[in-house]
């Protein structure tokens, strides 16, 4: 009977069906089907599955993100991050990268990047003369640290989960991030010298003075997000309002929050937030499912069945997880592969925390490529140029990606090290 889950499933994200009704439709006809349990059980699964004081994060994170964006903050990292690492050579491809690495500690989302800093960082650059295609594929491939980078949507969605530390989930993807900035700046300098692109500007102290002292408040926001959770004084959740309340403040100081702003901003939030929690919901009757019938300890015996060498094994599960990417939703597919995956990641020693940046990291890179590709979708708008050709122009930037990956995967310390330290306390 556990076959008619699955048919039933790819049956309905054959037609197109949202893939909240996709999880929970097909979990709830094998309920009636096999009448293993009484029907209130879907509810109920259903209902445990969001009533999590973790997932409180998701709407204030995403309605703290929209707030920046609002009140024009975009423009202050980019300036920032132009008077820091605009005299290299390619310039703005490294501002392009830098500013992403700020704007992830404000927003937590990848679309978030591509939308907000996609249309400054594109317009500069082609003003500076770079060309389109290397405009759109840094761009596209920076916003993949956005979720990296605490906070991070993904991440608390799988700290729901696999019932993990999402404080310990969001430290454990900062050197991460930093190591993606620094393969990504790395591939800017070699098609800069490559393709001679100029410098932004000769570097002065006076420019990032006032640069800085402009770009503060937007500055603060991460420090007030990541050092209030590494310092113990806030729970992610409690970073989340703070950050909220922070993003309120300025919108308020700047006058560039109205109400009428402030009501369209809270429905979009609502709208987000309904949509991410029916996936949850849906994908806790599905992994209930899934463990009941054992199907997860199954699926741990057969990874074990081709091969009892961890590396082997990480590899595979790479690589399923780069193929899902390329087709799946992020959310979606955490919800549905994490019941699954961690149970074969236990039996070979990896730590909950390791794998979930892992999974990430993976998902993150599955929208860069088609034929779903989130991100490639934001920036064809943004550009006004086809997603095939958004595609394309992200190929090269992959590479840095995938060298990332491969790292935190089979060098674990790049993940555990800071969470260990911070959290040995």
């Amino acid at each position: 009977m556990i076959s008619i889950l699955f048919i039933s499933m790819f049956v309905l994200l054959l037609i197109g069906a949202p893939i909240a009704i996709v999880l929970g439709g097909s979990s709830t006809l094998w309920v009636y089907l096999t009448r293993a349990v009484p029907d209130f059980t879907i509810l109920h699964r259903m209902v445990n599955g969001v009533d999590s004081f973790p997932l409180l994060a998701i709407p204030f994170f995403i309605m703290a993100g929209t707030l920046m964006n609002e009140a024009g903050l975009t423009n202050q990292i980019f300036d920032f991050a132009r008077a820091v690492v605009g005299w290299l050579p390619g310039g703005l491809g490294h501002v392009n990268v830098g500013a992403s690495v700020i704007f992830a500690g404000m927003s937590g989302a990848a679309v978030a990047d591509a939308g907000g800093l996609g249309t400054i960082e594109i317009k500069a650059m082609n003003d500076a003369g770079y060309d389109l295609d290397f405009s759109i594929g840094v761009t596209a491939a920076s916003s993949t640290i956005g979720p990296i980078i605490p906070p991070s949507l993904p991440m608390v969605i799988y700290g729901v989960m696999a019932s993990a530390s999402i404080g310990k989930l969001f430290i454990a993807g900062f050197v991460p991030g930093l190591l993606m900035a620094l393969g990504l700046s790395l591939s800017v300098a070699y098609y800069a010298k490559k393709r001679n692109y100029p410098r932004d500007a000769a570097f002065s102290v006076r420019r990032l003075g006032s640069s800085f002292i402009k770009g503060l408040p937007a500055l603060m926001t991460p420090t007030i997000i990541i050092g209030g959770i590494m310092s113990g004084i806030f729970t992610p959740t409690e970073a989340a309002i703070a950050a909220v309340v922070y993003a309120l403040v300025l919108g308020l100081v700047y006058r560039t929050l109205t109400f009428k702003s402030f009501v369209k901003i809270s429905l979009e939030t609502a709208e987000t937030t309904a949509i991410i929690l029916l996936i949850v919901a849906g994908a806790s009757i599905f992994a209930w499912v899934l463990t009941a019938n054992q199907v997860t300890e199954k699926f741990a015996t057969l990874m074990l069945g081709i091969s009892n060498n961890k590396i082997v094994i990480l590899l595979i599960i790479n690589a399923i997880l780069l193929v899902v990417g390329c087709f799946m939703e992020t959310i979606a597919a955490i919800t549905i592969l994490t019941p699954v995956f961690l149970p074969v990641m236990a039996k070979f020693g990896v730590d909950p925390i390791h794998f979930g940046v892992i999974m990430v990291l993976n998902l993150m890179i599955g929208l860069l490529t088609p034929p779903v590709g989130m991100v490639l979708f934001v920036l064809a708008r943004v550009a006004k140029v086809p997603f095939e050709r958004c595609a394309k122009a992200t190929f090269p930037f992959l590479l840095p990606l995938m060298v990332v990956l491969l790292l935190i995967t089979f060098i674990e310390p790049l993940c555990m090290w800071l969470p260990g330290v911070l959290f040995s306390k």
